[in-house]
């Protein structure tokens, strides 16, 4: 598909526009809002579906008080995300690593579970170029103006609170991007390729041209990887877990790890800062 300069000039000067439109100060989305991009892109998540109870032995010393066999996992996720909610003072979750269907789900669920907004950084830049297939036709003809896209898109995300980001390679790939996720908890979700690759068809094989990409894409952003403030991979968590599978662990076992290392991180930080006050 040929992009033309006007296309990409459009892309860079319409994405620092229209963030503010749908992130008004109250909790609620107004139905003003709705014209210019679709419910999806950005919403203040309400409810979630949901999902299958592990079926793993899950660790159930990290439910204080309450018996995991007595509880839907949902809502003890949401009960921990309640009780880290005030410590977190609103601070933005950047969730980084390979895209994939299980990266998706667990923005969403923690979006439902602290409040916050949901955003996937790569479809507001694939609805400002007038759609995805445009986004990647102007990736591949302009890289320059693709990733200044990406870089205003976070720039605009990172002076926000109260948000899940999905984030996009792009996010870790250069100095500027990783200075402006500081601004909020960097997580890196580490799931394997080859899962990654076979999205919500767990039974189904990956193409060897999409798994080669996302191991070019993989290898291109390891070491931005690297610098998130916390990781979670998902072959350490099902071995803690005892699950006979990756695929056995659920989003809520991931969620409930994402949102206890949040609570160490904030720790860490009240007791740097309250170590730093003069006597």
């Amino acid at each position: 598909m040929e992009v033309s300069a006007s296309a990409s000039a459009s892309l860079s000067s319409f994405v620092p526009r229209f963030l503010p439109l749908f992130y008004p100060q109250s909790q609620t989305i107004t139905s003003s809002c709705k014209p210019l991009l679709s419910s999806s892109s950005v919403r203040l998540i309400s409810s979630h579906k949901r999902l299958a109870p592990s079926r793993c032995r899950s660790d159930q010393s990290a439910f204080t008080g309450t018996n995991v066999l007595d509880s839907e996992p949902i809502d003890v996720v949401k009960r921990k995300a309640m009780d880290i909610a005030p410590e977190l003072k609103g601070a933005s979750i950047f969730l980084v690593g390979i895209n994939n269907h299980i990266k998706t789900k667990l923005g969403k669920l923690l979006a439902d579970s602290l409040r916050y907004y949901y955003f996937d950084s790569d479809n507001l830049i694939g609805e400002a170029a007038g759609g995805n297939v445009s986004a990647q036709a102007l990736k591949e003809a302009d890289g320059k103006a693709f990733q200044e896209s990406e870089t205003e898109v976070l720039k605009q995300l990172s002076s926000m609170g109260r948000l899940v980001v999905c984030a996009g390679d792009g996010a870790v790939q250069s100095v500027t991007n990783l200075a402006l996720l500081r601004h909020g908890i960097s997580i890196w979700i580490d799931v394997p390729l080859d899962i990654a690759a076979k999205g919500d068809s767990l039974n189904s094989e990956p193409s060897p041209e999409l798994f080669d990409a996302l191991k070019a894409s993989y290898e291109k952003s390891r070491k931005g990887y690297d610098t998130a403030d916390a990781s979670i991979s998902l072959e350490k968590l099902a071995t803690k877990l005892e699950c006979e599978d990756l695929e056995t662990v659920t989003s809520e076992d991931i969620a409930l790890e994402v949102l206890k290392e949040i609570e160490k991180l904030t720790r860490v930080k009240k007791m740097m800062e309250e170590a730093s006050r003069p006597f």
